[in-house]
């Protein structure tokens, strides 16, 4: 009588049945797997949004001795031009000391994890797109395919943007340009949506062509609605 054991063989039955069960866990995980570049872009505009608002936290602009002081407040603002190579990015700055209503170089917020960079991905007569300082994955039409930003109940001005006080609370306001008088800038007292699309224009989007991200009055909370 020989000692030791012997190992037994699959059965034809349980080498179907292992397959069988791989493939249903390939075909649930494979999803997870795929790029979703509206969520990603979304994702990454809602990361930029609450830092802005955590600089304007941060970095009170009040001045007593400046009657203009509430355009230098942290912003972030959306626009596309030849500097963009004419696709969406956008920029998280403090207009000060121009008070232009655009961002100087020097006025654009330093990247925290590469203090090399600028937090823009390009801006009309201050930053090209392939700029060794810009931010390339803020330029959003370039790195996720978004055609299209829409604004809604955010306040007036073009380009769009939105602008936190030192409470984080969103701020309204005609901020877009120097030949446009600042006018008193107002707490936001409705919830402001940013829709960001993959067609232009974003009112023909269909909800899988569409993300919207809400600023709530008062809090400042922002999310994907």
């Amino acid at each position: 009588m020989t000692s030791g054991f012997y190992r037994k063989a699959f059965t034809m039955l349980e080498l179907v049945f292992v397959i069988v069960v791989v493939g249903i866990l390939a075909a649930t995980m494979a999803p997870r797997f795929t790029r979703d570049n509206l969520q990603e872009a979304a994702d990454q505009v809602v990361s930029h949004l609450r830092y802005t608002k955590h600089l304007a936290m941060v970095d009170e602009k009040f001045d007593l001795s400046d009657v203009t002081w509430y355009k230098a407040r942290w912003q972030l603002l959306f626009g596309k031009s030849s500097y963009t190579d004419n696709e969406y990015a956008y920029s998280i700055f403090s207009d000060s000391p121009t008070y232009s209503g655009s961002p100087g170089i020097s006025e654009l917020a330093k990247n925290i994890l590469d203090n090399n960079k600028l937090l823009s991905g390009g801006y009309s007569g201050v930053l090209q797109w392939d700029d060794s300082r810009a931010t390339r994955e803020m330029n959003i039409g370039k790195k996720f395919g978004i055609e299209d930003v829409e604004f809604s109940n955010c306040g007036s001005g073009s380009p769009k943007r939105i602008a936190f006080d030192y409470l984080g609370r969103p701020i309204t306001g005609d901020i877009s340009s120097s030949t446009k008088p600042y006018q008193k800038s107002r707490i936001l007292k409705q919830q402001c949506k940013i829709s960001i699309c993959t067609v232009n224009p974003c009112t023909s989007a269909s909800s899988s062509e569409k993300i919207t991200i809400a600023i709530e009055p008062i809090t400042g909370y922002i999310h994907i609605l």
